[in-house]
């Protein structure tokens, strides 16, 4: 049986290493090679693909962002020269992690466990260097689809974002638009200093804030620049106090 694979990296060098490295494995086969994250998403949409070898940082689009926007993401194996994204790599349920510059050992075992993954056995624990890893910095922008294509919403544009059932709806100058995630997660991504949960079904830019109203019992609203009223319950309004120094 043959398994479709698919190599991610800007780097031709890199992804001709990956090749030469994949050559023995005669159960592996290269469907296509792509040079950054806007080529791997259609590439995969279209080969549909049962492991991916995925760079995290490309131009226009990384590695997360892309894996982000897909509903069924293959399994992966991140490669790449920066060893502070291990956390989010493994957030990203990503089967293994190899760091450049790789050696031909070490890849080996990353595909040896895909293999025991794939045979429905249990995968090799993580090494401890991702035990209790520390992933610092915030993101700058959102990607989203929207109609089929792919929008990159910078994050200084948003206005608020809303809780919508299994997706949240993010609310700028330009319309709304829905992403397959939870508030939490878009919460932990942005800078808290910009942006704060004022409900568990809202995340406002604190730039946007005009005004705050009482609302029923210990709740307010909070009126926005952009004219949306946003809910703000008795933890959220101490949130926005203690940030605003009020």
């Amino acid at each position: 049986m043959s398994y479709k694979v698919l190599l991610i990296d800007d780097e031709p060098l890199a992804r001709q290493l990956l090749g030469n490295y994949i050559n023995p494995f005669l159960d592996l086969e290269v469907v296509e090679e792509c040079g950054d994250g806007f080529e791997a998403f259609k590439a995969i949409q279209e080969h549909q693909p049962d492991l991916i070898f995925l760079d995290i940082q490309m131009p226009r689009l990384n590695g997360f962002e892309m894996l982000e926007l897909l509903d069924n993401p293959p399994s992966v194996i991140f490669t790449t020269a920066f060893d502070e994204y291990a956390l989010k790599a493994f957030e990203a349920n990503a089967l293994d992690y190899l760091l450049k510059p790789i050696k031909r050992d070490r890849f080996n075992l990353a595909v040896q466990k895909w293999f025991q993954y794939n045979a429905g056995k249990e995968p090799q624990k993580l090494n401890s260097l991702f035990e209790n890893p520390v992933f610092e910095g915030y993101q700058h922008r959102i990607v989203v689809k929207d109609n089929g294509f792919i929008r990159i919403i910078p994050a200084k544009d948003i206005q608020y974002v809303e809780a919508n059932d299994d997706y949240i709806k993010i609310v700028t100058e330009n319309g709304s638009f829905l992403k397959k995630a939870t508030l939490t997660h878009i919460e932990q991504s942005l800078d808290p200093q910009q942006f704060i949960r004022t409900h568990r079904s809202y995340l406002i830019q604190v730039s946007q804030l005009l005004r705050i109203e009482p609302y029923e019992k210990e709740s307010h609203i909070a009126i926005l620049h952009c004219g949306a009223k946003v809910l703000v319950s008795k933890t959220g309004f101490a949130r926005m106090k203690a940030l605003l120094g009020w």
